[in-house]
């Protein structure tokens, strides 16, 4: 038992730097967004309402992975989202930002659709980025999100922000910062060439 509660603490303070780093950053305002990680089958997810650059070991869930819990009420309103993610992925670390460029080009592609990079590392690392819908904290996102994951880094939900998957936290991050760099990228680009 000792030896699960030192991988917590390990876990939550993991949590807690990528998530000071989503919000300064800009990939995420304090309060929104989540970030969870895998042990076994069970996961910590941040609590809902917790500011992701202020996180501490009271502000991080622990939720089984299978089954619905108690605890689900008090943990994030996605947790049934990183739940199917984990169920259906080899994914063992899960951001969820909502970067705002990735947001805009969801609502230009639409929903159902994929975002093209127009950089070369976006579509080295990324490929086309899919574009899902659902309702937040919904079985339909939760199923959507982990069809889109099983084949993909990372994918954008229409009008609400960004999901990504890793073995780590930090590749769950690299994967956020790669979309948001992408969708960025893209957007000037499209603009442009408007202008011209």
């Amino acid at each position: 038992m000792a030896f699960f509660l030192y991988i917590s603490d390990k876990m939550w303070q993991e949590m807690a730097k990528y998530g000071r780093k989503l919000v300064e950053h800009g990939l995420v305002e304090s309060n929104f967004g989540n970030i969870s990680v895998r042990a076994g089958d069970r996961m910590l997810i941040t609590r809902s309402g917790t500011a992701l650059d202020e996180i501490t070991g009271d502000n991080v869930v622990e939720v089984d992975i299978q089954d619905t819990s108690s605890l689900d009420i008090i943990a994030s309103s996605e947790t049934v989202v990183h739940r199917e993610i984990y169920r259906k992925t080899s994914a063992l670390a899960i951001i969820h930002a909502h970067c705002p460029y990735a947001v805009v080009e969801s609502l230009l592609a639409g929903s159902g659709r994929v975002i093209v990079p127009v950089d070369s590392e976006g579509q080295y690392f990324l490929g086309n980025i899919p574009v899902v819908g659902g309702g937040i904290g919904s079985r339909e996102l939760a199923g959507n999100l982990a069809e889109a994951l099983s084949g993909h880094r990372g994918a954008v939900v229409f009008s609400h922000g960004t999901f990504a998957i890793g073995r780590t936290l930090a590749e769950a991050y690299i994967a956020t910062t790669q979309l948001e760099h992408s969708c960025r990228v893209k957007y000037l680009y499209d603009l442009a060439a408007v202008k011209k």
